[in-house]
């Protein structure tokens, strides 16, 4: 006798009804927004990946079956944007800012940050500088200008700079860059440290201690000694031992390395198996509890995927 087996297609049991995907191009603005099944409006978010550049879908498409509207954006090496990060214009994400208040599935009257990265830093930077932003979630990212000069009106912010001569390599010949990076605390590189203390919302630092790409844990000290120093909040700060760079949503792989899209090179990420794969799950349920209670007033109580 023949054995049968139904197979649903990937996803369907994370919700109910689909998510809508609707590519965006708008003015400069290249992006996909995601929105949950209904009418809406629905609260607002704005999601960044690092300096592998491309547009990433994933995160957002999850997170939208979480109540949201988000907006996966890229920012370069995609269709007519600039196949390389060598300057960096604000405007361009005030333009996505303004494309997601003026939506009428979204509601305003702010929208908040999900950076990964370098998406992180520049998440920071849009918390900083624009308007319409009330509540920022950045995975494993520094809290100065990193990569690339970051132009805004007739501001520049120089970029952290690093010295490639300070990798290392793994016994299987892996990339580790942790250390190349500048210190933003001293001289001439304090230049590049974002001000924070302008922001109008509150800051959630989620932390790899495990992190081989950036001093993830120094750099979320750096920002809540530098919010308190003048005054705010400190910002809530999760810190995942033996997790390292890539923080993905639960059930995907734990990244390790890979062969990075831009430099083409293999990088060392770090993260122990078991507690990394634990902190997905725990990062992904912080990062929608955060989401709902500032944008919409609500502790999330939804488990699931």
């Amino acid at each position: 006798m023949a054995a049968t087996v139904t197979l649903e297609p990937a996803g369907r049991s994370c919700w109910d009804e689909p998510v809508r995907r609707e590519p965006v191009r708008a003015g400069r603005v290249r992006a996909t927004l995601f929105l949950p099944p209904g009418a809406g409006p629905f609260p607002g978010i704005i999601d960044l990946f690092g300096s592998g550049g491309g547009l990433c879908e994933y995160r957002a498409s999850l997170l939208a079956g979480h109540g949201f509207a988000v907006l996966a954006l890229a920012y370069f090496r995609f269709e007519d944007l600039p196949e390389s990060l060598n300057v960096v214009h604000l405007e361009y994400f005030e333009e996505a800012v303004d494309f997601m208040l003026q939506h009428p599935k979204v509601k305003g009257p702010s929208v908040g940050l999900l950076g990964f990265s370098k998406g992180g830093d520049l998440c920071l930077s849009m918390a900083s500088f624009l308007k319409g932003i009330t509540a920022t979630v950045v995975i494993n990212s520094c809290v100065a200008n990193t990569i690339a000069p970051l132009h805004y009106k007739d501001m520049i912010i120089p970029d952290l700079g690093s010295d490639l001569g300070k990798y290392t390599t793994t016994e299987a010949g892996l990339f580790n860059f942790m250390n190349i990076w500048n210190n933003p605390l001293e001289k001439p590189y304090h230049q590049s440290l974002i001000p924070l203390e302008k922001a109008q919302g509150p800051f959630l630092f989620i932390v790899g201690m495990d992190d081989y790409s950036w001093k993830s844990e120094f750099y979320a000290y750096m920002a809540s000694e530098r919010l308190q120093a003048h005054g705010k909040d400190r910002p809530q700060i999760l810190y995942y031992p033996g997790t390292g760079h890539c923080i993905d949503p639960p059930y995907f792989p734990p990244s390790r390395a890979s062969v990075h899209a831009v430099l083409g090179l293999p990088i060392y990420y770090g993260g122990e198996l078991k507690a990394h794969s634990g902190a997905q799950v725990d990062a992904w349920q912080q990062i929608q509890t955060f989401f709902h209670k500032h944008l919409n007033g609500k502790k999330s109580v939804n488990s699931k995927l």
